[in-house]
């Protein structure tokens, strides 16, 4: 078990491949998934998220999930991880061979519904049992709680809602919590604040930040996660992404930006900045658009002025 008094290497995860890309209607095939894998490693990111076991009729871009995950296979340098919300994705995952999952679930009643189809409790005890199922399954698993900051449809989240659900995911077994900002209402004190209270509440449990950009407070909502001591955050490169059952959702703060960000700190991420835009640039090149994230412009203007 590992204490948060003990802090860990600075890990960003990056989620283009599955959160990034759930939203997109120009569906990507596998062998330009594999393309962004390959670069995104190849520029030094550890963990990647590649993807989601959900019906492909409600997420067509995920339908090759297993295929992508049977294709890349182990590696040593990067660790392929996969969003599970069911039994059902469950079940491909072990089917697959993937070793890192997020199990997630709301705690807002209303997302839940629509995003998981079933009400939050239901959905929570249903995620709990399954969490002691791939443990002993021996997946490595991270439990997420999706809109603890908020929810457009209900508003501000009672805190003990999240504690309680905290609560019975560690109890099943989990050893990282991954607070998630679906709808992007977050700023540095509610950051601050939650944070401190789950380090008190349990020390002993990993605190993983995903957040969304919405309202442009992304990169400070990070630096305020770093200062409060969490060193696990989920990022996408261009800054794609969004939750398709929240209007109006923005991406996960930029990749590019957030390495940047702590590298200009001096915090060391070992990711190469100028190979990780040109798998921004593959993006942008691939979907015919210019992506939220800076950092690409800023290197292009460097050269430019040089």
């Amino acid at each position: 078990m590992t204490s948060n008094d003990t802090v860990p290497e600075l890990l960003l995860q990056d989620e283009a491949l599955r959160d990034g890309l759930q939203m997109e209607s120009r569906i990507f095939s596998l062998e330009e998934k594999l393309h962004l894998y390959r670069m995104l490693r190849n520029a030094g990111i550890k963990r990647i998220q590649v993807g989601s076991f959900v019906h492909p009729r409600i997420v067509p871009q995920m339908a090759d999930t297993d295929e992508l995950i049977r294709t890349i296979g182990r590696e040593d340098d990067c660790e392929v991880s996969a969003l599970i919300l069911n039994d059902k994705g469950l079940e491909r995952a072990l089917s697959c061979g993937v070793s890192h999952v997020s199990m997630s679930v709301s705690v807002s009643d209303t997302h839940s519904r629509k995003n998981a189809r079933r009400p939050a409790a239901e959905a929570l005890a249903s995620m709990t049992a399954l969490i002691r199922e791939a443990m002993t399954a021996g997946l490595d698993i991270r439990a997420g709680l999706q809109c603890v900051f908020g929810c457009v449809y209900e508003g501000r989240i009672a805190e003990s809602a999240v504690l309680n659900a905290a609560e019975k995911m560690i109890q099943s077994g989990a050893r990282e919590i991954n607070l998630a900002d679906t709808t992007g209402m977050a700023d540095p004190w509610s950051i601050r604040h939650l944070v401190a209270v789950f380090r008190r509440e349990y020390p002993d449990v990993l605190i993983s930040l995903h957040l969304h950009d919405t309202r442009g407070l992304g990169l400070a909502n990070i630096f305020s996660g770093y200062e409060s001591g969490v060193r696990s955050f989920d990022v996408c490169a261009g800054g794609l992404g969004g939750c398709p059952f929240v209007k109006g959702a923005a991406g996960n703060v930029p990749t590019e930006d957030a390495v940047n960000m702590f590298e200009s700190l001096g915090v060391p991420t070992g990711i190469d900045l100028a190979a990780l835009v040109e798998a921004v640039a593959f993006l942008e090149n691939t979907l015919e658009r210019t992506l939220p994230g800076r950092m690409r412009r800023v290197l292009a203007n460097q050269k430019t002025c040089t």
